[in-house]
């Protein structure tokens, strides 16, 4: 029960309220979602949605090297209910710096890069493969995207270092072992009412995910819920 009204299953009084007020209720309404997106984003989108579906369709297999050999061409992408529940966040923004932590392919890359035109702020997308990083630089492109995005390439952690501070929204999808060195990295260079979003806290889940969960929520000033969105996603923010 909450507030008298029956709730889900696994939800409590903090995500209802979390959800209501960040507007949650919109995500599964992908043809209003879509209505506000110029049809360039959405040929592109649309071309990610169906590479998303082979996916999903296709055995799991490691590639050849390993996760760090330069030829894994999995996507991993968020998946659209996430893609639009971090446009609705970074939206909610004024002229937001953007920092999203692994770019991959581009898919959610765009939802940001959308947000940060939206918003008239810029997205920060950083990833270890040049070759992903290319190929969503070519997407940002095609979407007209480009040039509210900055792409950059190599180790997140030493990259995270080297950036100023003001930071206003961050999305943590990375290996899964790097969320708290990231964390550690970018929190002190947050900006007073920023947003972090956590992907994969449910699936797959693990050792790595909960220490990213402790270690966020154990941070000053920083208040944090689980919202079963996607995969799941840590929502946190530093007041």
């Amino acid at each position: 029960m909450c507030n008298g009204k029956v709730v889900n299953k696994g939800d409590d009084c903090q995500s209802l309220t979390f959800r209501r007020r960040s507007g949650w209720a919109m995500i599964d309404r992908s043809a209003v979602m879509e209505k506000t997106m110029d049809s360039r984003i959405q040929d592109v989108l649309d071309i990610y949605h169906a590479m998303i579906e082979t996916e999903h369709n296709s055995p799991r297999e490691l590639p050849p090297g390993g996760r760090d050999g330069g030829q894994d061409q999995r996507l991993r992408a968020v998946g659209q209910a996430t893609g639009q529940f971090i446009n609705i966040l970074a939206k909610s923004l004024k002229s937001p710096t953007i920092l999203e932590l692994g770019t991959s392919f581009g898919y959610s890359g765009i939802w940001l890069a959308e947000a940060a035109r939206a918003s008239g702020g810029r997205l920060i997308t950083m990833e270890m493969h040049d070759y992903k990083s290319a190929y969503a630089r070519d997407m940002a492109v095609k979407a007209g995207l480009a040039e509210h995005v900055e792409f950059k390439v190599g180790d997140a952690v030493q990259m995270i270092g080297a950036l100023s501070s003001g930071i206003d929204f961050v999305l943590v999808d990375l290996w899964k072992d790097l969320y708290v060195p990231c964390l550690e990295a970018f929190y002190p260079k947050l900006n007073p009412g920023a947003i972090i979003v956590a992907d994969n806290m449910l699936r797959p889940g693990g050792d790595d995910l909960k220490r990213y969960s402790d270690a966020v929520r154990a941070k000053p000033w920083i208040s944090s819920v689980l919202l079963p969105v996607g995969s799941g996603l840590e929502v946190s923010r530093f007041d």
